[in-house]
This record gives structure tokens, sequence and C-alpha cells, in this order.
């Protein structure tokens, strides 16, 4: 039915029967399970199963596309071009599902038309590129979301929506995409109307005129310029980077972003530290002051430690105690006793600063704490979660001071096995500050200030990791690069993140206390009268979904490396497979492709499981100067020590999704401040300079390379690959060249250099100097770049990477499709 008019053959043997008009054949297989009583139970889009399955989604298509007019039988009938008698049948069969299914309706004079409610769900908008967009639907608390189940939204359908705009969008599907046999058809559809903006500010760089300004967004899901008035530049100059109040969003008609705005902030001249690092805060929605009312109350808060106080907690603040944290670190959130016990044990305490003291709910620090729910780390600055005051004075565990702090207590014997846990508020006085680094000199020269505690707890931590991974824990070992700043905030180097022993007892002790925390409050159910599970706060971590994982295993299967999903134990296999790699150049790509694969980490009141630690429930409890969940955990565990009923579920899962969607933002702007300053490090280096890299993505519109000595990562465009015509196979993961056979893959070692560093875009462009491609390989599936529709969600054609900014595309057409155009109406994909 490609063209309007399917062959016969394609559904003679489907058509055993003739459904009357109005009415459908219950015996049809494929509408096994849908009722038809009423709107309540409208028929979803799902995957075309037969060639019956695609005609009626091309029919609800064809009336929801063109929802604002009605259509008798016999103009659905000529739009699609159908004259046959027995095709004729079947259309009007379809109609008659249809309408008894609710999606669409009919009116008094025979006609019509789509039910306004039908397969209208609510959804964020993604804009991941210039031609086309996902909506995100809504999902239920703690149920996580399919990616496959993401709406494909054309640009010309978006209805004036923007990214991050919350939308109802009519979901459609279309069948010429379905690409090779057997291949799942994507959801696509068209935006019906803006339920809430997502964006009420932008940030960016204006360009100042004699009568007006626009300003070029930072964001590069934004694609169009922001008008602002003579009147309403704020007394911006040009060149400057400033953020935006947006007052006139794109009109519902256009398919073109046009936006009016007027200045708010002028952040300083573009291109220097300070105003970069507030424009990336500013981009993602994080502050960068906090309110005067807020400061106030944080300093209102009493430094002293009353003695009534003291007697309400547990003393230890004559037990050896200590702090290892980074050398830059200015909070001290967490220390570690140890005391040796007359019967062999240890005892080690696992102590975290006592923020909810300090915080109290209902109180202007406690509102701005769960509105931020977490400190945002860049590269030259943390901007934390709580003032000053209490980040680095009355909550950071500074030594030879006494604190107040809520611990978990373990007896732990040679064997790191638990004897005894309690938990509880206590009082500590921390003798001493590692480093790390000045820790682990310490443990490698067998000389130093408390060689034996912290030899001890090196010990123990190798035992508790060696527990983890036997019971399934997978290791993944990312690389994190570290800069080397000037005091103008100047990168001199940029370097990995070097993990240590001492790094890793910190973190294992810190598993220990989050994960024992989570059970305790589990254990304490039962005391509950009816045995109801006590609510908390958890960390899950849900296991991989099996096509992902199927996938990825296939794509390093090609690279020559094993990775057996079809273990009983996938950590096992995952681990044998992070092990293989180690120390292979392309080791770092696949590293974080595996990561990918994985579920993302989240916060919920249901103890889902951490999937990646093996542990059947998990925390977080250690880190409350900075995450707002580790408050609500301390005020959980308290509360339960206190005997108090289950916390109210619903209140603490919004609170949760709020966390987890504040995790998120901070992530993303801690990446953008990475990216800013590797793109401006390389923009320090000499032209003619080569580098040493991998290739660390395969795209229609060229090859990612990764610089091996630090990380930096930049795209060699298809355009500037003179030598050839390649062709991107995307099944494979590579690019060939279509009279050469030359082929560059996923992992191949070459060197380049930088052709073009964008700070605007955090982007760089490089240029190929040499490679080791040069491989023959048959040509079978490929596509010829610059057609396909599937980018890197994240990574696609963003600004400026394959059209210029603001080349808008062609109109959309009104009204009907002409016959036979195409089977959604006429507004196609361009």
């Amino acid at each position: 039915m490609r063209n309007g008019k399917p062959k016969q053959n394609k559904y003679t043997k489907d058509a055993t029967g003739q459904p009357a008009r109005g009415q459908s054949n219950p015996a049809r297989p494929r509408e096994k399970g849908v009722e038809k009583s009423g709107k309540s139970h409208v028929r979803p889009i799902q995957q075309a199963d037969s060639f019956l399955d695609e005609m009626k989604n091309d029919i609800m298509a064809f009336f929801q596309i063109n929802d604002q007019q009605s259509f008798t039988q016999e103009q659905v009938l000529d739009h699609f071009d159908t004259s046959d008698r027995r095709m004729k049948l079947i259309m009007h069969g379809l109609i008659g599902e249809l309408t008894d299914e609710g999606t669409i309706v009919r009116l008094a004079d025979g006609s019509y038309r789509a039910d306004a409610d039908a397969n209208v769900i609510e959804g964020i908008v993604d804009h991941v590129n210039s031609r086309f967009a996902f909506v995100i639907p809504n999902t239920e608390a703690s149920v996580r979301r399919d990616k496959d189940d993401d709406i494909w939204v054309s640009s010309d359908d978006l209805a004036g929506a923007v990214d991050g705009d919350r939308v109802r969008v009519v979901k459609f599907t279309d069948s010429r995409n379905g690409g090779r046999s057997g291949a799942r058809r994507r959801i696509e559809g068209k935006v019906a109307s803006v339920v809430e903006r997502g964006r009420a500010e932008l940030v960016g760089r204006i360009e100042v005129w004699p009568t007006y300004g626009f300003v070029v967004p930072d964001s590069k899901k934004i694609y169009d310029d922001i008008f602002i008035p003579k009147e309403k530049l704020g007394g911006a100059s040009d060149g400057e980077k400033v953020i935006v109040r947006l007052t006139k969003y794109p009109d519902s008609t256009s398919h073109k972003q046009r936006f009016e705005g007027e200045v708010t902030t002028v952040l300083g001249i573009a291109g220097q530290n300070n105003t970069e690092m507030h424009a990336i805060l500013a981009e993602f929605g994080l502050p960068i002051h906090f309110p005067a009312d807020v400061e106030q109350e944080a300093e209102a808060i009493p430094t002293k430690i009353l003695k009534k106080e003291l007697a309400k907690r547990r003393d230890m603040r004559d037990v050896t105690t200590f702090t290892i944290d980074p050398i830059d670190a200015k909070d001290f959130d967490d220390a570690l006793s140890v005391q040796m016990l007359d019967n062999g044990n240890y005892e080690i305490g696992v102590h975290i600063a006592d923020v909810t003291h300090y915080v109290l709910p209902g109180s202007k620090l406690e509102e701005e704490a769960f509105k931020r729910a977490t400190s945002v780390y860049l590269v030259d600055r943390v901007v934390p979660m709580l003032p000053e005051k209490l980040s680095n004075g009355l909550c950071s565990l500074r030594p030879n001071e006494d604190k107040l702090t809520f611990s978990a207590v373990f007896e732990l014997t040679p064997e790191a096995r638990i004897v005894k846990e309690w938990f509880g508020r206590t009082a500590i006085h921390s003798d001493r500050r590692f480093a790390y680094e000045e820790a682990q000199d310490i443990l490698n020269s067998n000389s130093g200030d408390y060689l034996e505690e912290l030899r001890l707890l090196n010990e123990l931590a190798y035992k508790l990791r060696d527990e983890r991974f036997k019971n399934g824990a997978i290791n993944f070992e990312t690389v994190e690069v570290r800069f080397r700043l000037d005091e103008n905030g100047v990168p001199l180097a940029v370097y990995p993140k070097i993990r240590q022993d001492t790094n890793k007892l910190i973190e294992e002790f810190m598993l220990l206390a989050n994960k024992r925390v989570a059970e305790y409050v589990h254990l304490l159910s039962k005391q509950n009268k009816h045995g109801e599970e006590n609510t908390m706060v958890y960390r899950v971590h849900e296991s991989p979904a099996e096509d992902k994982l199927r996938s990825f295993s296939e794509f390093a299967r090609k690279l020559g490396y094993k990775l057996n999903v079809d273990d009983e134990h996938i950590s096992g296999s995952m681990n044998r497979f992070m092990a293989s790699i180690e120390g292979k150049p392309e080791a770092n790509m696949l590293q974080q492709l595996a990561v990918r694969t994985m579920s993302k980490a989240r916060y919920s009141t249901e103890d889902l499981g951490h999937f990646g630690l093996a542990f059947k429930r998990y925390s977080h409890f250690t880190s409350p100067i900075r995450r707002y969940p580790d408050m609500m955990a301390h005020r959980l565990l308290q509360h339960y020590l206190d005997k108090g009923k289950p916390a109210d579920r619903d209140e603490y899962e919004e609170k949760c999704r709020h966390s987890s969607e504040r995790e998120k933002m901070a992530s993303d702007a801690e990446r953008a401040s990475i990216k800013y300053k590797q793109v401006e490090f390389m923009s320090r280096m000499a032209p003619d300079q080569a580098f040493e890299g991998v290739i660390s993505g395969v795209t229609e519109f060229g090859i990612f390379v990764e610089i091996t000595e630090n990380s930096c990562e930049g795209l060699v465009r298809m355009q500037d690959l003179s030598d050839d015509f390649y062709e991107f196979d995307k099944d494979n993961y590579r690019i060939i060249g279509s009279r050469t056979k030359k082929m560059y893959t996923f992992g191949d070692a070459v060197v380049v250099r930088l052709k073009e560093a964008n700070l605007a875009r955090r982007s760089m462009d490089f240029a190929l100097v040499s490679d080791k491609a040069g491989r023959a390989t048959d040509l079978t599936t490929s596509h010829r770049s610059g057609r396909s529709d599937d980018n890197r969600r994240s990574g696609g054609s963003s600004r400026g990477s394959t059209s210029s900014r603001n080349s808008g595309g062609s109109k959309s057409k009104e009204g009907t499709a002409a016959k036979g155009e195409n089977r959604r109406g006429g507004r196609g994909r361009k």
C-alpha cells in the first residue's frame, strides 16, 4: 500500500469474512483482548503484525492527522485510492472497528472524525534534531521508562512546542519505517497542544544591532535565535552572555521556533571563565546564589553544642576517628572510627554529618535544600545544596572539633563479617584529616599517622569488595577526567582521575553503611502491628533490558570480545568482559557503552534492589550535606528508631522523583562544564599538533574520535573525508568507502589534529591525519550518509552540523493531502 493501492495477494488470505459496516470480526486473532464497550478501552497504537494492522493504523493516522475535519467513508476510500470491491469491504470493516473502539466517532450526518481524546497522551519534548523530536511519555512513579515507547514527531508537527515543554501528543504509526523485515516500527505522532512550557528563560550570546538584538541560545536543542526589541536589551552589549526571559513562544501553526524575549541578567563577556560557568548553571536551571532569607536563617544557627544535646547521643569522641577526602574538598560529611575489641573483632564506625539536626522541616533551609536536591560539581567550583555556614562549617567533620553525627557502627570479624550493628545519633571528634593521596602514601611507605588503623581498614575493605563481587556486583571502572586550572580558570592540563586503594577503602565502608541502613529499616517493619512495610528512600538500579544487553553483546563480538548474556549470572560475564578489555585502546568507550546499556539508577520508595552492586536493598545515607535523599533517609531512620508508624509513601515517592530529576540536571551541567573546559584546553594547542585517538562513535555525518591522552572528543565530518564517498553501515558501527572499501570502525586507532574548536557549541571538529584503516570488506547493508533519521539521541546533527541554523525546512501543507500522497494525510518529513 506504499502508493495508496495495496496488492490483493497481501490481504486475500486474511479477508476470510466480510465485516459489516460498524462491526468488527471478533475472531480476528490480532483483536484478542481488546474490549469495545466504550472509550475507556481505546485501542492503543501497536506494532503492525499483519497487513490489516498496517491498514488500520493508516486509517487511524489519517483521521488523527486531519483531526479538524470529518470524512465520509467514501471520502476515506477515495483518499486511499481504493477501487477494488473486496478492499472496499475490508476498509468499511476497519472503519467500523475504529468506531467501536472509540478512536473515531460517527457524527449525526454519517461522517466520521477523530476522537479528540483517543490515543492522546502527555509527555515531555526532547528536541534532539532540527528535523524531529521525541516526546517522552509520562510514567507512573517507580515505573521504568521504555525508550521504545518514545514518540517520534516531525518538527513540522510540533505545533509550536519546543524542547522541555509538556505536551499532549496524538500517537500514530508510519509503517513505511519498518526497514528490514521483522524490524520494530517506531511510534510516531503529532503534538495536539502545549500543556506547560518547560523553559521560562534561555541563556545565550547576544548580538546587538541599532534597532534590535537577538540571542543565540547555548542550548543545542533550541534551533532558532531569540528576537529582543531594542527597549528590552537590558543594557547588554554585543558579545555578552545573557539570561533571557521568554515573552513569546513559537506559534502553534508554524514549524519554525520563533521566540521573543527580554534580557533579565547580563552574565558577562562570552568566553570568560566565570561567565561561562554561570551560563552553564543558568542553562540547566540551576541556582547561582542562595536567597537572602536562607542565608540569614543559616547564620542564625548557634555554633555551640549544648551539653543536653550531647547527653542524648552516644559519645564517641574518645574513639580514634579521621576523615579521608579529595585534596581540594571543603565539606567533610563522613568519617571513620576504628577500635580494637578484646574478643579479637573490630568496631568500625561510619559517622555521617547530622544535617537534619540543623535543617528542620518547615524551615527556609529545608525548602531550599529540597528545591536544589543536590550539590552541583562543575570543573572549577561547587554549587552547594546548603549554605556555606552549614556545608563547610557546622556540618563539616573538620579535625580537632566536636561534631554531631548520625552513625552506623559495626562489629566486624577479621574476615569482615558483621557480628553486631548499631544505628543512631552520636558525637565524634575527628583526630586527623587525610587527603586520599596522603593516606595512600602512608600505606605504600608503611609509615605515618594511624598506619595500623589505615592498614586494618584497607584489609577489611578488600574483603568486603571481594564478597560484593562474589555475590554478583559489576566492576564498572569508567575514566573520570580532572583539570589543572590557573588562577583565571584556564585549563593547563587534562588528566584521568586515578582511583587508589584509599578511594576504594572509603567507598566500601560507605556502601556497607548504605546497604545496612536500608536492610535495618526493612527489618524494623516486622515490629509493625500488621506487618506493614516501612516507607524508605531507596537507591534502586534495575536489571538491564535483555534486548539492550544482546545488542551490546553483538557489538562487542564484532570487536572481538565475548559477553555471554545467556549466563545465569550476567554480572560474572560482564566482569570477565571488563577484564578482557582492560588496557585496550577502546576500553574507555566500551566501558561507557556498557554503563549506558544498564538502567539508570534513581530514587524510589520501592525496594527494587541495586543490580550493579548486587544488593537486595540499598539506600543513600552517607552524604546529607550534598544530597537531599540522604536527609530523607536520616529522618526516616530516626522516625523508625523512635517506633514511628510507616511514613506516607506517596509523599516520599514524589520527593524521590524530584530528587532524581534534579540529579540528572546537575549531572548534565557537570558534563557541560567538562566539555567546555576540554574544548577550551584543545583550542590552546598548536594548530598542526597531532594526537593519537580512538574512534568512539560512528554516525551518518562522521566519526567521533576520543584522544587517548586526555579523553577529549571531537568529530571528523563525513564531508572532510575527501578521498572517497563513505557510506554509513549502522548495523556494524562503521563507515565504508564505496570505491576503495576503506573502513572506519568503532575502536579503530587513528591520528587527528584539531580543525575547529567551537566554545559556544562546546564542540570540536578534527581532521584525520593518518589511520590504520584500509581493510576491504563486502558492502552488504549500508545507508548513504545524511539520509537516516536515527541519529544518536544526544549527539545527533546538532545546530550547524549538517545544515545552517535557520534553514527551517519546508512549510507544512494545509488541509488534507492529495490522494495517495502519503498514508498520514500529506504532512511528510523533509
